[in-house]
């Protein structure tokens, strides 16, 4: 699988993690499920992402989160549970516009049947979240049941993850060019600490002319191919760390992530849907517990140096995770085709090479 290091570009100061990915957090894993086939002769172009967000009962371990709208034309299910509570219960899945009510409905079954019903839960909110692949996707919400979102569930791992045209990301695009699943990771370091702060994305966003790479304008620079008719898309962005974040925290850790997304090009237009949620499961806090005294750590920052602020860093591992994380989602994208015969060409690997060695010298 390639990655944006391979071309030379190391995004940021800190270092990533032994993965470089939303894995590097202890105890998150990722499955993904890939529908890519023909069906009465129309191209099914999608997927399902499924991420746990610790090692433990998702339903039973609550964590704190945090969401963060950088522009909201899109959906994520479940996100006034965790605006008005702070929590995240189970996992979080990652789909199609389109198929955000079959995701939803298996994801619920799912943790139903896994011992939902036998701990006393009565009714689960699933967080459901989308960017519209309907350009390449011609499935129109048809793709995905029981099988797909179950195998992505149990088959969740937490070792490398998956990138480009996998899963939930398999009918995106990226700044005109094919797009889907990128993840990355930071490693943030103090005197006696040390915690990760991993980023993974569904990417769906962008106009070619606006795709910069570690600063340098290469969107600008390429000629070809031409550019699909749509506009502006979406993108989901989760951030996961194991430092033990409140939930106001947490949306702080989520906003900076946008700044990640802005040095790659993102404008975050009117129509589109960039959609930020992160979560700590440096605490994990027992359903039973609830309403009552917890013992539970708190990250506590006050007015302190900002090169040695452990909060300070981590708002820069989220944005250097989430730049480095898109970029992975470009390059590691394959040139698909769609419904109605579009194609989504994947950026030229040799092309981007070159104009990387060069650097960025302005027209005259």
């Amino acid at each position: 699988m390639v990655r944006i290091r391979d071309f030379g570009v190391h995004p940021g100061l800190l270092r990533p993690g032994t993965l470089n990915a939303i894995t590097d957090v202890a105890g998150v894993r990722v499955g993904h499920t890939t529908v890519r086939k023909e069906v009465n002769g129309i191209p099914w172009r999608t997927g399902v992402t499924a991420i746990w967000p610790h090692a433990g009962d998702a339903l039973q371990e609550r964590i704190y989160a945090g969401i963060f709208a950088l522009n909201g034309f899109g959906e994520v299910t479940g996100r006034s549970v965790i605006e008005e509570w702070g929590v995240l219960a189970g996992p979080i899945m990652l789909t199609g516009t389109n198929h955000v009510g079959a995701v939803h409905h298996w994801t619920t079954q799912y943790l139903f049947e896994r011992g939902g019903r036998e701990k006393g839960f009565t009714a689960i909110l699933p967080v459901v979240a989308e960017c519209d692949d309907s350009y390449l996707d011609g499935a129109f919400g048809q793709a995905l049941g029981r099988n797909e979102v179950y195998a992505a569930l149990d088959e969740a791992t937490g070792g490398p993850v998956a990138e480009g045209c996998v899963g939930a990301g398999t009918g995106m695009l990226l700044f005109d060019f094919k797009g889907g699943i990128g993840t990355a990771s930071r490693i943030i370091e103090g005197e006696d600490i040390q915690y990760t702060v991993g980023v993974l994305v569904l990417t769906n966003f962008g106009i070619k002319e606006r795709l910069c790479i570690d600063g340098i304008p290469v969107g600008r620079l390429l000629q070809e191919p031409p550019a699909p008719e749509i506009t502006e898309g979406s993108c989901i962005v989760l951030v996961a760390t194991d430092a033990p974040l409140h939930p106001l925290q947490c949306k702080r850790l989520a906003k900076r992530a946008a700044l990640g997304l802005a040095r790659t090009g993102s404008l975050a237009g009117d129509t589109s849907g960039e959609i930020i949620l992160a979560f700590s499961n440096g605490n994990r806090i027992s359903e039973a517990a609830a309403g009552t005294k917890t013992n539970i750590q708190v990250l506590v920052e006050g007015y302190t140096n900002a090169n040695t602020s452990i909060l300070n860093n981590l708002f820069k591992g989220a944005v250097e995770a989430t730049e480095e994380a898109v970029y992975n989602a470009l390059v590691a994208a394959e040139t698909t085709d769609g419904r109605d015969g579009h194609v989504v060409h994947a950026i030229s690997h040799q092309r981007l090479q070159e104009l990387l060695r060069r650097g960025y010298t302005p027209a005259s």
